[in-house]
C-alpha cells in the first residue's frame, strides 16, 4: 500500500478486504481439491464448501468495491499500488468485484496466513479448514450484531453455510484423529505443522480494532476465548494433541505474506490479466 493515513473510511474498506481476501484464497485453495478428492462424495462436499466461499467473497467483494467508488481521486490513488487499478481510476472507471479479485496485486491483499498454506495432503487440508472454520463461525456469529448493516447481512447468510463447513471440518479431525495409526500420525502432524498460523486469526490489528471501537467489527479477544475451547474439545475427541507452541506468524492482514500467495494469484489472475475485460 502506498503512504495513505489510515481515517475511517479506508479502515472500514480494509475490514472488508480482510474478510473477504480470507474467504477468496480459502476457497481457492479448496478447489484445488476438485477432482482429486479421496471419494466422490467428500469431492463434491468440499468442491460445495469452495463455492460457498467464492460466493462470500463477491458479496464483500462487491461491497469493497462500491466503498473504494466513493472515495476521491486522491484516496483511490493512494490506496492500491496495483498499476492495472491505477490506469482504471485514471481513466475515470469504476471498480467491481472483479477488479477486486483479479487486478489487485499481492501486496494489495489482507487474508490471514493459514488459508494460503498449500493443501499437501488430504490431512493438511482438513486441518486448515478445521481451524479456519472454528473461527468463521463465531466470526460471522459476532458479526451479525455488526452496525454496518451490509457486513451484518452477509454475515448472516454466511453462517448458514459456515456451520456446515464446521461440522464437516470436525467430522474429519475426529474421524482421522480416531482412526488408524497411519491416519491418526497424518492428522497430528497437519495440525501441529499449521498451529503457528493460527494465531492470527484471533489477534487485533489496527483495523480490527477501530473497526471494534466504531460497532463494525467482532470482539476477536472474545472469539479467541471461543475458539480455543471450540478447538480444543474436538481436538481431545479425536484423541490428539492440542499442540503447545505459542509463537505465531502474522502479517498477512498488513499485506505480508508467504511465498505460497503469490503463486494463486499467479494461477488465479492469469486470464484476467493476459485478456484485459474478457468474457465468456
Amino acid at each position: 500500500m502506498l503512504n495513505q493515513p489510515i481515517n475511517q473510511s479506508t479502515n472500514q474498506l480494509f475490514y472488508t478486504l480482510q474478510i473477504a481476501d480470507s474467504a477468496l484464497i480459502n476457497g481457492h485453495r479448496l478447489s484445488e481439491w476438485c477432482g482429486h478428492g479421496p471419494v466422490l462424495e467428500q469431492d463434491i462436499a468440499l468442491s460445495n464448501i469452495a463455492l460457498d466461499h467464492l460466493g462470500q467473497a463477491r458479496s464483500l467483494y462487491q461491497y469493497a468495491a462500491d466503498q473504494f467508488n466513493n472515495f476521491s481521486t486522491e484516496e483511490k490513488l493512494n490506496t492500491f499500488t496495483s498499476t492495472a487499478i491505477q490506469q482504471k481510476i485514471e481513466a475515470g472507471e469504476l471498480l467491481d468485484e472483479d477488479d477486486m479479485a483479479y487486478l489487485r496485486d499481492g501486496w494489495d491483499f489482507r487474508n490471514v496466513l493459514l488459508v494460503e498454506q498449500p493443501n499437501n495432503d488430504w490431512a493438511y487440508t482438513v486441518a486448515r479448514s478445521f481451524f479456519f472454520d472454528t473461527y468463521n463461525f463465531y466470526f460471522f456469529t459476532a458479526l451479525q450484531n455488526s452496525k454496518d448493516e451490509t457486513l451484518a447481512a452477509i454475515a448472516e447468510k454466511s453462517l448458514k453455510e459456515v456451520s456446515y463447513h464446521l461440522r464437516w471440518s470436525s467430522e474429519w479431525i475426529i474421524r482421522l484423529g480416531d482412526g488408524t495409526d497411519e491416519s491418526k500420525t497424518r492428522i497430528q502432524n497437519a495440525i501441529n505443522d499449521y498451529w503457528m498460523f493460527t494465531g492470527e486469526l484471533t489477534q487485533p490489528g489496527d483495523t480490527d480494532k477501530a473497526m471494534f471501537t466504531q460497532d463494525i467489527g467482532a470482539d476477536l479477544n472474545a472469539i479467541a476465548t471461543q475458539w480455543k475451547e471450540r478447538v480444543t474439545a474436538i481436538i481431545q475427541e479425536a484423541t490428539l494433541q492440542l499442540p503447545t507452541g505459542t509463537w505465531m506468524q502474522e502479517g498477512g492482514k498488513n499485506a505480508i505474506h508467504t511465498e505460497h500467495l503469490g503463486y494463486i494469484l499467479a494461477e488465479m489472475q492469469f486470464m484476467q490479466r493476459t485478456y484485459p475485460n474478457m468474457e465468456w
